[in-house]
């Protein structure tokens, strides 16, 4: 593919709580195996992308783990590779990214270094399978600036967390609002672009020289009446994680049979770092249920529309119900869990119940002694 790609996964989201007080939010576990990283990861590496960055900051230490070795995603080449790029200290800046342009300014040697024509530039937190090339052809063939992939959404969502756009009848977007008050529109930015290297090389110097660090506002709202802009919709699964209640349902979603099997079974599939654990152990007395289960787990109660993510351990008696239990915890005797997400590396003391609501699921951090010095 004629492109380079671009992650952007430095961000924080103050609404997904206690889950990004340790990790990233491009590091959060997603359908027991994968992170949320990995969906964008995938799709540029079965779009034949040969040259990947990924910028990181926050709690940057979770995903340069899972990031370690590019072979998972097939981007460990000679001609490319996978990238990875944190705020640096230089002569000319000490500052963090201040915005997703600001990042894309202090990397922009990896953008004057490349080649290849085209860049695809999308966030982190999204779960989703996207075929660039077909979002480049739309892009050439309307002569677009930028093209910006987006999504109709059902009128019953709350669609003001996100940037929405207006589309004329030509597919050019007229209108484009980050986060308003009120929605205008059903139609969404999915923050996944498609752009000329060298214009956006252009673009991102400009909004540095005039001291603006955001992408969307900076420059997808900035210049919306001046440049040709235009929207690609995809019809596919999408869902983006800004909170905890996303999060739950978003992981909930793999739990339907046709949403495991567009991920899961349809090409092309969806790449992650692989472990070499066990496979889950279902002791006499375990009834699992429409449930997904990590390897390395040890079942020996009731687990039921319910996501174990790698070890964990479930005590006998016990009864989890349309829960996320992280990576590493360890659930004692007699314990009942509904609705809740369970931090990794807890350990849920026997005898307790935690029942929280599928609309505001409670969150479970539990400090564990087997991890303390």
């Amino acid at each position: 593919m004629r492109a380079i790609g671009i992650i952007l996964a430095g961000g924080n989201s103050k609404r997904m709580r206690e889950l990004s007080d340790r990790r990233a939010i491009a590091a959060m576990p997603m359908a027991g195996n994968y992170r949320s990283v990995d969906f964008a990861l995938s799709s540029m590496s079965n779009s034949h992308i040969q040259s990947v960055a990924v910028l990181i900051q926050y709690n940057s230490r979770s995903l340069h783990e899972h990031l370690s070795s590019s072979k998972w995603w097939d981007f460990g080449r000679k001609q490319g590779g996978m990238f990875v790029f944190t705020p640096t200290i230089t002569a000319e800046s000490s500052e963090w990214y201040r915005g997703t342009a600001d990042a894309l300014y202090q990397n922009l040697d990896f953008l004057k270094k490349s080649h290849e024509p085209y860049v695809v530039i999308a966030g982190g937190d999204c779960i989703y399978k996207m075929d660039f090339n077909k979002v480049l052809e739309y892009h050439v063939e309307k002569k677009a600036d930028i093209t910006v992939v987006c999504k109709d959404m059902s009128p019953e969502q709350d669609i003001t967390r996100y940037g929405i756009v207006k589309v004329n009848e030509n597919g050019r977007i007229i209108d484009f609002e980050q986060k308003p008050m009120v929605a205008t529109s059903n139609t969404i930015s999915c923050g996944i672009y498609v752009i000329r290297r060298r214009q956006l090389i252009e673009l991102i110097e400009r909004c540095a020289a005039e001291d603006r660090y955001d992408f969307v506002t900076d420059i997808l709202v900035r210049y919306k009446n001046l440049k040709r802009i235009f929207a690609y919709k995809m019809e596919e699964y999408w869902s983006n994680m800004a909170s905890v209640t996303d999060y739950y349902h978003t992981n909930m979603d793999f739990l339907k049979p046709d949403v495991r099997k567009y991920f899961f079974r349809d090409y092309p599939e969806v790449y992650t770092k692989v472990e070499d654990l066990p496979p889950a152990k279902y002791n006499p007395g375990a009834a699992v249920r429409n449930s997904l289960i990590a390897s390395g787990c040890i079942i020996n109660g009731q687990v039921e529309n319910s996501i174990l993510f790698k070890k964990v351990y479930v005590g006998n008696n016990c009864v989890i119900r349309n829960s996320i239990i992280l990576n590493d915890v360890y659930i004692g005797d007699n314990t009942v869990i509904e609705n809740c997400i369970v931090e990794s590396k807890g350990t849920i003391r026997a005898n307790t119940s935690h029942i929280g609501d599928k609309d505001e699921p409670e969150v479970i951090v539990e400090k564990s002694e087997r991890f303390t010095l």
